[in-house]
């Protein structure tokens, strides 16, 4: 069955020391779109994530933030080095001393130095990388929990307008007899008026009519748009469906119905192809936004 590309996932996972919550959302997109916000304590599992991603998500403009809380506020803060800072700070007042500077913000200054302040978030453990990916595919089984929902609902939007289409080359089908005997009548009364009736060769008239009828034939049409259509609802059902195989299968139909509507002839007829037309417009629509 489809899904949708849009979806929404979240998990959160608590070991008692850390917590992680993970965000996944995502619109549709002809390729996967990938913008990460991580916190500076898992940078490092980017091309992880990343990785993951691509295979599990496909494509998609997606959206994925993690966040950390630890329970221990202490556990990840930074610290300072107070010999360094110390040691900053004395020669930056002997330095000042020496220029005559009055040594307002020398000791703001030597807070900022280099390596003074070190931070301890850098990594994690590896108890809090498996807790991390456990949230991410909590998260990710969500996403597609939701994708196959809204998929669900794609699919029967899709079938119901399939149906409208074959339900529309029926009426077609209905109409059709009457366009050759109005092509007869029309071609007919046209050369009466340009050659005179006692100067039209029957014969002729016949061979020409009959050569011009079937340059006007849709059986064809029809048989390839219903099978196109049949295909449709069977792709739609298949377990590897996918938006980009069923867009091409619409490109088949609208050939068809233009096709049809091009030798139709007929004015009763070229309305029903409007209407066809205006059903595969909304399924092309729809599918922009199927997996």
């Amino acid at each position: 069955m489809i899904k949708s590309m849009t979806g929404y996932g979240t998990a959160v996972k608590d070991n008692g020391k850390v917590k992680y919550s993970v965000e996944i959302k995502s619109l549709n997109s002809k390729f996967l779109e990938l913008n990460l916000r991580l916190p500076k304590a898992v940078s490092d599992k980017e091309l992880t994530l990343r990785t993951e991603c691509s295979k599990l998500i496909e494509r998609g403009k997606v959206n994925l933030s993690v966040n950390v809380e630890y329970s221990d506020q202490t556990a990840k803060a930074s610290t300072i080095n107070a010999d360094l800072l110390k040691k900053y700070y004395t020669q930056l007042q002997q330095i000042a001393f020496e220029l005559g500077d009055k040594q307002v913000s020398l000791f703001e200054l030597a807070l900022n130095m280099p390596e003074v302040i070190a931070n301890n978030d850098n990594e994690v453990d590896e108890e809090e990388s498996r807790l991390l990916l456990e949230a991410f595919y909590a998260a990710v089984e969500q996403f597609n929990i939701f994708r196959a929902d809204e998929g669900a609902v794609l699919s029967q939007d899709l079938t119901d307008r399939v149906e409208l289409i074959l339900t529309y080359l029926t009426e077609v089908e209905a109409v059709e007899m009457d366009r050759i005997p109005l092509i007869r009548e029309r071609i007919g009364h046209y050369l009466e008026e340009t050659v005179g009736k006692e100067n039209v060769d029957k014969n002729r008239f016949e061979q020409e009519l009959i050569y011009y009828i079937d340059k006007l034939d849709i059986t064809e049409e029809k048989v390839r748009l219903r099978s196109h259509c049949t295909y449709f609802q069977k792709a739609l059902k298949a377990s590897d469906s996918n938006g980009k195989k069923l867009g091409f299968i619409s490109q088949e139909m609208g050939r068809e119905i233009n096709t049809l509507g091009s030798k139709a002839n007929h004015a009763g007829i070229q309305q029903i192809v409007v209407k066809m037309k205006e059903e595969l417009e909304k399924i092309k629509e729809q599918l922009l936004n199927v997996l």
